[in-house]
C-alpha cells in the first residue's frame, strides 16, 4: 500500500445503480457489480482508473430492506446521477486525522467498514465519514489495510485524464485539501462545490459531473 496520500476513487451516486450501469456501458464506460453494503441500503458497481484508483458508482440496493438512516452520498434526494465525492488513500488513517485536525479541519474519526464481493471475497477498510452534504470537493480519507484494493478486480478499459473541482471559495478549499493531504486538484470558482472527471474509455471521453 502506498505509505503517501492517493486519490483512491470517485463517488458516482446514483438513484438507480442499473439504469446508471447501462448508460455508462452504451457511452463506453463499463462497470463490474462491486458488492452490497449491509445495513447501508445500498450496492455499487466498479471500473478501474488506473494508477490505483478506480470509480465507484453507488445506489439503492432493492435486494435490502429501507435503511433505518439516510443513504450516504445524499443518495435518497437524487434524481439523476451525480459526481458527489472522492477518497484519498492513506496508509495510518488514524495518523492522517490526527494530522488534518492540526492543520483546523476535522474529517470525523475512522470506522471499520465491510462489504461480500460477488465472488464471495471479504473486503475489509477503514473510512473517515463520507460527506453529508453533497457534493464535496473535500475528500474523505480511507485505508485498505491488508485487504486487496478494489481497483485490482474492477472492470478495466478506462483511464482518468482528468479531475477537477469547483467552490465559491477556491482558497479556503485549497487550504482545506493540503490540510487532509489530498493530491493536487485544480479549484476553481464556481457558484456552488462541484466535482468534474473526464475518463477515457475504448469509445471515447465520458465526462462525470
Amino acid at each position: 500500500m502506498l505509505d503517501h496520500p492517493a486519490l483512491d476513487h470517485l463517488v458516482l451516486a446514483t438513484p438507480d445503480l442499473d439504469a446508471t450501469v447501462a448508460d455508462l456501458a452504451g457511452r463506453g464506460l463499463v462497470t463490474s457489480p462491486g458488492g452490497a453494503h449491509d445495513g447501508l441500503g445500498t450496492r455499487n458497481a466498479l471500473a478501474d482508473l488506473g494508477d490505483g484508483a478506480y470509480l465507484e458508482v453507488i445506489g439503492p440496493d432493492p435486494q435490502q430492506p429501507e435503511p433505518t438512516q439516510p443513504r450516504p452520498f445524499g443518495i435518497d434526494g437524487l434524481r439523476a446521477p451525480r459526481l458527489v465525492a472522492w477518497a484519498v488513500r492513506v496508509a495510518d488513517i488514524d495518523a492522517a486525522v490526527a494530522a488534518a485536525r492540526s492543520h483546523g479541519v476535522d474529517p470525523g474519526a475512522a470506522r471499520d467498514m465491510a462489504r461480500l464481493r460477488g465472488d464471495g471475497v471479504r473486503l475489509e477498510w477503514r473510512l473517515t465519514p463520507p460527506p453529508g452534504t453533497v457534493p464535496e470537493v473535500v475528500p474523505f480519507l480511507i485505508a485498505w489495510g491488508a485487504t486487496e484494493h478494489p481497483s485490482r478486480s474492477a472492470a478495466r478499459g478506462a483511464r482518468l485524464e482528468e479531475f477537477t473541482a469547483a467552490h465559491p471559495d477556491p482558497a479556503g478549499t485549497r487550504r482545506r485539501l493540503a490540510a487532509v493531504g489530498a493530491p493536487d486538484v485544480t479549484v476553481a470558482p464556481g457558484p456552488a462545490p462541484a466535482l468534474r472527471a473526464l475518463v477515457a474509455t475504448p469509445t471515447g471521453t465520458v465526462e462525470l459531473a
